[in-house]
């Protein structure tokens, strides 16, 4: 089954081939680690992660690559604000950005480099674009020089007349051009800075994932992956400063996902609906926020709202529910992925939405199946399951699992169940009624079956 993948480059899904048969190289670009991760940080993480899990399925050798940028002028700033070291915020802010990320079930990427842990790369990548003709010093800074590059622009589809209003760039007397961008820069006596040619200074934003992508997986990737936001200017620059220094593509595919509201509107500080996964976490298990982020297609916008978790978190303990019917069934079926539909969605750009409509359809089929056949698809389900992210813990802790240190403990669930069969068998049906509906209050619902009860909390 042919995986096809929307290249944003040429703006149609493609047959993905990578450039080595049965070897994938894939660079997302991950957080500047100054503060908590928000919730549009996650969904390319979410993304890419569940892209990772099925370009697994079809090649031996898939290397994940997901960059920290540990120097930036934010990273500087909370330093300074917080009277502490540079490295002590990075430190610690990476270290949460990995737990949060695990929260979510994310699988830990292949390579993991640090920015700081590459300087020497990112002034070998300058001195090569000076040395050709597409860089040049001014005043202390050494800038790319974008009408150099004949096809500068061509990621984002804009001419560069047209491409400066509104994007992330800095206008200065000693440019030549008003687009043309940094990538190295004098460094503060009191800021961190490293020696190069042209004095103490530190990288450019751009600068540093060009340089890592070659120092670790070559002049050219298979994929590169980000949110649009990054589009432009960061991809358009990185290809700008690779392939005028090193020729060739640089990039074979590029994919970008859509931006992430928050009840409709767009997420800001200003606006106060700025959310943390961290804080999210603290009301939602991470695999309902994974299961969110998932429930639009990636090049979809999603509007992120409490409804929608709420929505995540009733179809989890829905497709859990099945699970917990057949906990005991063991398994012993291999499952031919190129047959289920499930994998014939993800195959076809990454279509989370029509893979998780084929997981509800699994779950009704197993509802209403004989003995024989429960099995077989337990194990789809399972295999959905996996490639999805989700569906891989125990269906009975995850539905009794207690969201607050408030909620009513296993115990007192159990001993009022006990009550319950108590009064069921001395036929006083009245309190039977009572036990339930006071556990109904408290968030957990009973089930009844000729097998005994099972209960959840809603």
């Amino acid at each position: 089954m042919p995986l096809k993948l929307y290249n944003t480059m040429s703006g149609a899904k493609e047959v993905f081939q990578p450039l080595q048969p049965d070897r994938v190289t894939m660079y997302v670009c991950g957080p500047t680690v100054y503060n908590y991760a928000h919730i549009g940080n996650a969904r390319p993480a979410v993304v890419f992660d569940t892209l990772f899990r099925l370009l697994q399925t079809h090649y031996g050798e898939v290397i994940y690559a997901r960059n920290i940028t540990d120097i930036d002028d934010k990273i500087i700033a909370a330093a300074r604000e917080g009277g502490r070291s540079i490295e002590s915020v990075t430190d610690e802010y990476t270290a949460k950005y990995r737990e949060d990320m695990a929260a979510l079930n994310t699988l830990q990427p292949t390579l993991e480099p640090h920015a700081t842990h590459n300087i020497d790369a990112m002034i070998d990548l300058t001195a090569t674009l000076i040395e050709k003709g597409h860089a040049y010093e001014a005043d202390g800074h050494v800038l790319f020089a974008v009408e150099s590059m004949e096809d500068y622009g061509k990621l984002s589809g804009r001419v560069l007349e047209d491409m400066l209003a509104g994007a992330r760039v800095e206008v200065a007397d000693y440019k030549r051009h008003p687009g043309d961008f940094i990538l190295w820069k004098p460094a503060a006596e009191e800021d961190p800075g490293w020696d190069s040619p042209w004095g103490r200074g530190r990288p450019g934003w751009h600068l540093e994932c060009s340089a890592m992508i070659r120092a670790h997986l070559g002049d050219t990737i298979d994929i590169h992956g980000g949110g649009r936001d990054l589009i432009f200017p960061h991809h358009e620059n990185e290809i700008a400063q690779s392939r005028c220094a090193h020729g060739g593509d640089y990039v074979r595919y590029w994919m970008h996902n859509a931006y992430l509201d928050i009840d409709g509107e767009k997420m800001s500080k200003s606006l106060g609906n700025f959310h943390t996964v961290r804080d999210l976490l603290q009301r939602y298990r991470g695999e309902v926020l994974r299961f969110a982020l998932l429930s639009a297609h990636y090049r979809s916008p999603l509007n992120f709202s409490a409804e929608l978790l709420e929505q995540a978190q009733s179809t989890l303990d829905s497709l859990y529910s099945t699970l917990r019917a057949v906990a005991d069934i063991e398994l012993d079926v291999d499952v031919d992925l190129a047959e289920e539909p499930f994998y014939e969605a993800l195959n076809d750009d990454l279509n989370t939405p029509e893979a998780i409509a084929e997981l509800h359809a699994l779950a009704h089929q197993l509802h209403k199946a004989a003995d024989a056949g429960k099995p077989a698809l337990k194990a789809r389900m399972l295999a959905a399951g996996n490639l999805l992210g989700i569906l891989g813990q125990d269906p009975q802790e995850w539905l009794q699992q207690a969201a607050s240190d408030d909620d009513i403990s296993v115990e007192e669930i159990e001993a009022m169940i006990l009550q319950r069969q108590e009064a069921k068998s001395a036929r006083d049906f009245t309190l039977a009624d009572e036990i339930r509906n006071t556990l109904l209050e408290q968030g957990v619902v009973l089930e009844d079956s000729p097998e005994g009860t099972t209960w959840r909390r809603s």
